[in-house]
């Protein structure tokens, strides 16, 4: 079985006005007992397991006002098939005079004259240089395959991920995955009504959502209409995606909801309150989103063939929970 540990590390954020230039990162990965037995115990440094490296890396983009360690059981689950996971706090203003735990999103990037021209991320520059500096020095010096950079995401952390998952931007970035996550146009920034924008077309992308969103059913004004279903806007999003790879996926799950990811769930803060009830348990959704994650990483990353056969097989064998899936 698989030892998964974590460290810690924080970098500053170039450009963010103090005291809100900081993100705390919190690194999981393979780890094997080493036989410094008084370093293990007291320290609690436990050596990576270096048998699997180099490690391919996942970054996990939280949604607005959800702490890193809502992903956590997320992060385990990945690292426990070779990879090494990071998630992330910053408290940063996510708007103007509001303040709370943001994925990072540069709102600059999103209007009709900048959108596609970059990306929307902002986190991710000052989270790849934490990477580089732990790939220099410390239990995972010389590990991290930095060239396979995973990009994932839930909701706002999810949008950002998907439009920036692109080696124009980010030369790192191998794929993309986001949970409860569309992009549908903000009709403030001076859109057309329902407006769905692109993302960037260069790397394998999974969309999930939940039939039981109620945050993105409840959030429709925003975008100056009311969407037929909760998936409406992630299954537009995906149709808006350019085929013909066979490495785009869209995959909707029955009876979930937009935090069905987060587990648990601080109910204190963010919009849990616009969500509807999950239909199906809970655990079982959390389960089906890290297999399908887990093999889409497989099969499009690590190159595993049987991975896409599986993977292409994942909602007959899941049902009821697994409503639909599409690849293009």
């Amino acid at each position: 079985m698989t030892i998964v540990r974590a460290l810690f590390q924080a970098v500053k954020v170039e450009g963010a006005a103090v005291p809100y230039d900081t993100i705390q990162l919190k690194v999981f990965y393979p780890a094997r007992m080493s036989d410094n037995a008084l370093a293990n115990n007291s320290m609690g440094a436990i050596p990576a397991d270096d048998r699997q490296a180099p490690f391919p890396v996942v970054i996990l983009f939280g949604g607005i006002n959800c702490s890193a360690a809502g992903y956590q059981w997320l992060a385990t689950k990945l690292v426990e098939r070779g990879l090494v996971v990071v998630t992330f706090d910053w408290v940063a203003q996510n708007l103007p005079g509001m303040v709370g735990l943001t994925p990072g999103v540069n709102i600059s990037t999103m209007s009709p004259d900048t959108y596609g021209k970059a990306p929307s991320a902002s986190a991710l520059p000052a989270l790849l240089t934490a990477l580089d500096g732990l790939n220099s020095e410390g239990v995972l010096a010389g590990l991290l395959n930095l060239q396979q950079v995973i990009l994932g995401g839930h909701s706002a952390g999810g949008r950002v991920v998907i439009e920036s998952a692109s080696p124009d931007f980010f030369p790192q970035a191998v794929a993309a995955f986001a949970y409860g996550a569309h992009t549908a146009a903000i009709v403030q920034l001076g859109y057309a009504p329902g407006t769905i924008l692109p993302v960037p077309d260069a790397l394998p992308i999974m969309l999930i959502g939940g039939t039981c969103d109620g945050v993105i059913a409840n959030s429709s004004s925003i975008y100056g209409l009311t969407w037929e279903q909760p998936t409406t806007p992630i299954s537009r999003t995906f149709e808006k995606m350019a085929g013909g790879r066979n490495d785009r996926y869209l995959l909707l799950l029955s009876g979930a909801n937009h935090f069905a990811i987060v587990h648990p769930l601080d109910s204190t803060t963010g919009t849990a309150f616009l969500d509807f009830p999950a239909t199906q348990p809970e655990g079982q959704i959390r389960d089906l989103i890290a297999e399908a994650i887990g093999l889409f990483i497989d099969a499009h990353v690590r190159r595993q063939p049987q991975s896409i056969a599986d993977l292409d097989l994942l909602v007959t064998s899941h049902r009821p929970t697994s409503d639909f899936i599409a690849r293009k």
